[in-house]
């Protein structure tokens, strides 16, 4: 991890909304993932119509974007905590690993909330399986790289396999973008920031920070019963769960991530 901050100026950004909104929203992608999906998110009503500044903003290296120096959960979160103050952002929303960014923002004191976490992993234990598998077989020398490009090819097809024909080929398409070898390398600081923190469920309760927590109903990342009550015990985080949505949620089910994000953005 970087001894000092890291300043990076080569974020990959899509804005919609009133420019002159006063309630502006960061979202931050997933992991492999880009902006484009947030778009249905961007254009679902609730949102679309609303006083509110949307900025979405990949995380540096994914899909083919440039990367940080360093590539630790904790400059991620810096950096985006950065941007959001950079671009006047009083909410932060993040899907998969860019909620895991948005939790590590809060904890961090990178960023005052509030945080819509949308499929976080609160441990390894979590995670989808086919992830921590390349992350175990990409530290294995020779097995690695042949071990990210196969994932790469598989995961687009099973992540949008429920789409329309036209959206699910739009998101392979960007998701193709990724450098097997960056993700060979993020995914293991990603698991080390797992593995480093273990319970993320009190770092995150601990922060203060209001946060909403939102899962899809049959989300490929995992809850445990423990986790699940430890936030319910949390006095400033609750608990959203979406029917008819997976691991993507907000593109399965925009309108109902739109309606919460709107409400919070809003006050």
């Amino acid at each position: 991890m970087s001894s000092a901050p890291e300043k990076f100026d080569a974020w990959d950004i899509k804005e919609s909304g009133p420019a002159d909104a006063s309630a502006r929203v960061l979202l931050l992608p997933g992991g492999m993932c880009n902006t484009a999906f947030y778009d249905d998110l961007m254009a679902a009503p609730p949102l679309a119509t609303a006083p509110v500044r949307l900025v979405a903003a990949t995380l540096p290296g994914h899909a083919g974007t440039t990367p940080p120096r360093d590539l630790s959960m904790e400059n991620y979160a810096a950096l985006a905590g950065a941007l959001a103050a950079e671009r006047g952002c009083g909410v932060v929303v993040g899907h998969s690993i860019g909620a895991n960014v948005a939790l590590e923002m809060a904890a961090g004191g990178h960023f005052a909330g509030p945080v819509v976490l949308l499929s976080p992993a609160f441990s390894a234990s979590d995670e989808d399986k086919a992830l921590a598998i390349a992350n175990s077989l990409g530290r294995v020398p020779g097995v690695g790289m042949l071990a990210w490009a196969g994932l790469l090819k598989l995961t687009p097809r099973v992540m949008v396999s429920n789409l329309p024909p036209a959206r699910r080929e739009a998101l392979t398409a960007e998701f193709e973008k990724n450098d097997p070898a960056f993700c060979r390398q993020v995914i293991r600081h990603y698991f080390d920031y797992l593995d480093r923190y273990r319970d993320l469920v009190s770092r995150l309760r601990d922060s203060g920070v209001p946060a909403w927590v939102v899962r899809g109903d049959h989300d490929d990342v995992g809850l445990s019963e423990e986790e699940r009550a430890g936030l319910e015990a949390g006095p400033d985080v609750t608990m959203v769960s979406v029917p008819d949505a997976g691991h993507l949620v907000m593109v399965d089910q925009p309108v109902v991530v739109a309606e919460l994000v709107a409400r919070v953005a809003l006050g």
